[in-house]
């Protein structure tokens, strides 16, 4: 037996997502906030858990007071004739009105209120939760809600909820530092302000929880609450229910050995039907996926195979096999110009030197000037990732080209990982060469 907790990360009832084509958009209620809500209401009643709690930005502004109030109060009200509870806290944006709307819905209880910590105990199946909150207590918090606090630990397993911007230590929000967050002797922290959720695990059952639904195309990704399950007095898993209707993805088109333009019209419908194929085996379906398409790659046809897909730009693309919209928000043409290395390779000037090694590196296998060139290389790449200052990039670059200490490892240095790092290092620099000779677009 499980005590099973439904968090619920900022929510923004009263917003609608932007960006939608217009057919989508006469939607725009059960593609946002209120959509993502009802979804959650059904799923947390579905599976029977035993608290829904909410992480602060229920609601977008004070001007939606009589929307969210609908929107919640019938949420409330499932949730409790379901024997569910329904906790929440106020985070930056509801300040005004989420505590007056906690005063018109006694179903929903209001944790922290005007700043001050509060706790509330859940009990079910044998297990117990004691619930930490903290609510805003004005649109302006410059300091940190964990300042001198001490926590008096209550039963079973304890956990936070908190809406704070963490490691930001000049923020208007609540900043609240991650070792704060450590060293409070909770057993883990449910956070909202943050759009993008963390990655939450049993293990660490810390951190933000994300927007219930993608408000933007700048909101990329999976989207939804988190079931938290309790189970032998800890924390035994923690999963993202990915319940919204309305997704944000981007997607990248790689061109190269394109021969027509209109082929690529092709490869976008492959993309999304894997993608398609892919979430329904994971996710509750999806209304609408938005995608922003960046076509990458080499191809001398990148702006006419742009031509081919303009028309598609904000209209529907595919519907998947459980309905699901699919429609192009954004185009980005990213795809560089083939470089001619036949051509180059016969000219007596360094790049036409660095061509010929990048055609060396496609030649046979049993070819000794191949051969030559990759030992060099391995040999070089070793003495390299020997050095610290490359072990110490934050981005885990070696030198420029992307591929540092932390993707190569000494024994992992085979024919194939060396062949490819010199052609992406000699690729590049083909392309500086070229440019500053005037001689690449």
């Amino acid at each position: 037996m499980s005590l099973r907790l439904l968090a619920v990360g900022d929510m923004h009832l009263g917003r609608r997502p932007s960006r939608l084509p217009a057919p989508l958009a006469e939607h725009g209620d059960a593609l946002g906030p209120a959509g993502a809500w009802q979804r959650t209401v059904e799923a947390a009643i579905e599976a029977t858990v035993d608290a829904v709690v909410l992480a602060g930005d229920v609601i977008e502004k004070p001007e939606d007071f009589f929307e969210g109030y609908g929107e919640l109060a019938r949420g409330v009200a499932r949730l409790t004739e379901a024997g569910i509870h329904v906790l929440g806290v106020v985070g930056n944006h509801d300040v005004k009105v989420l505590p007056r709307l906690a005063d018109q819905i006694p179903a929903f209880e209001l944790l922290g209120r005007d700043g001050q910590w509060q706790s509330a105990a859940i009990e079910a199946s044998g297990e117990r939760l004691t619930l930490w909150g903290w609510s805003f207590p004005r649109e302006v918090v410059r300091f940190s809600p964990l300042e001198g606090q001490r926590f008096e630990r209550g039963p079973g397993v304890n956990l936070g909820l908190l809406h704070c911007d963490r490691d930001q230590s000049g923020s208007r929000h609540a900043p609240v530092r991650s070792a704060e967050l450590a060293d409070a002797g909770l057993d883990g922290w449910l956070l909202g302000h943050i759009h993008k959720p963390d990655s939450l695990t049993a293990p660490n059952p810390s951190g933000y929880l994300g927007s219930l639904t993608g408000m933007d195309p700048g909101e990329h990704g999976a989207r939804g609450p988190w079931l938290l399950t309790i189970e032998g007095g800890r924390v035994e898993s923690m999963e993202q229910w990915r319940l919204a209707p309305l997704r944000w993805e981007r997607v990248d088109l790689d061109l190269t050995g394109l021969e027509e333009a209109e082929q690529v019209q092709d490869r976008l419908l492959q993309e999304v039907r894997a993608l398609d194929e892919d979430w329904a085996e994971r996710d509750r379906p999806l209304e609408a996926v938005g995608i922003r398409l960046r076509l990458v790659g080499r191809s001398n046809l990148a702006e006419a195979a742009a031509e081919a897909l303009g028309p598609a730009l904000h209209e529907a693309l595919f519907r998947g096999a459980r309905g699901t919209h699919y429609f192009l928000e954004k185009l980005l043409v990213e795809a560089l110009p083939e470089i001619p290395l036949d051509q180059l390779a016969e000219a007596n000037h360094p790049a036409g030197l660095l061509a010929r090694r990048l055609r060396l590196l496609d030649g046979p296998a049993d070819d000794s000037a191949r051969q030559r060139l990759i030992e060099e290389g391995r040999r070089r790449l070793q003495a390299r990732l020997g050095e610290s200052r490359w072990q110490a990039l934050a981005d885990g670059g070696l030198g420029t080209d992307g591929m540092g200490a932390d993707s190569i490892g000494r024994d992992s240095l085979d024919e194939q990982v060396v062949v490819d790092y010199l052609r992406r290092a000699g690729t590049r620099m083909l392309e500086r060469m070229l440019a500053s000779r005037g001689d690449l677009g």
